[in-house]
């Protein structure tokens, strides 16, 4: 079975963040394997406390991902890396955006695609050089 394409896993990275700007917990807890690990700022988290994170509702007003790449490890297990640009719901939309680097591992199962791992960076201004 071949690799996808960055495309692919791109689209199923876009679903989780479309997920967390609607609200919508099922389609988040879809996306993530029942064994998911995320790794934060503020520690380690699974997948029952990424989809409670919506029991209130949105959490992302609007989001970009940009700057992608795609690393195979085999054909069915790949690591997608990418910045998001992203402001959390509650937040003035006259300030900046949170900017954070973003590592997600995606693994193929039986029906389909899962995120098995991610691993939050934020992101910083690189220093000058003068």
């Amino acid at each position: 079975m071949a690799p996808p394409d960055l495309d692919v896993v791109l689209d199923l990275e876009r679903q989780v963040w479309s997920a967390l700007a609607r609200g919508d917990a099922s389609a988040d807890e879809h996306l993530l394997h029942e064994t998911f690990l995320g790794v934060y700022e503020t520690g380690f988290g699974n997948r029952a406390e990424h989809v409670a994170q919506l029991a209130a509702g949105p959490v992302v007003s609007e989001f970009a991902l940009l700057d992608a790449r795609l690393l195979v490890l085999q054909a069915d297990i790949v690591i997608l890396s990418y910045l998001a640009e992203f402001r959390r719901c509650g937040r003035p939309v006259s300030g900046p955006p949170d900017r954070v680097y973003i590592s997600s591992v995606w693994q193929r199962f039986d029906p389909g695609w899962k995120n098995v791992f991610s691993q939050d960076t934020t992101a910083r201004e690189a220093p000058s050089r003068g």
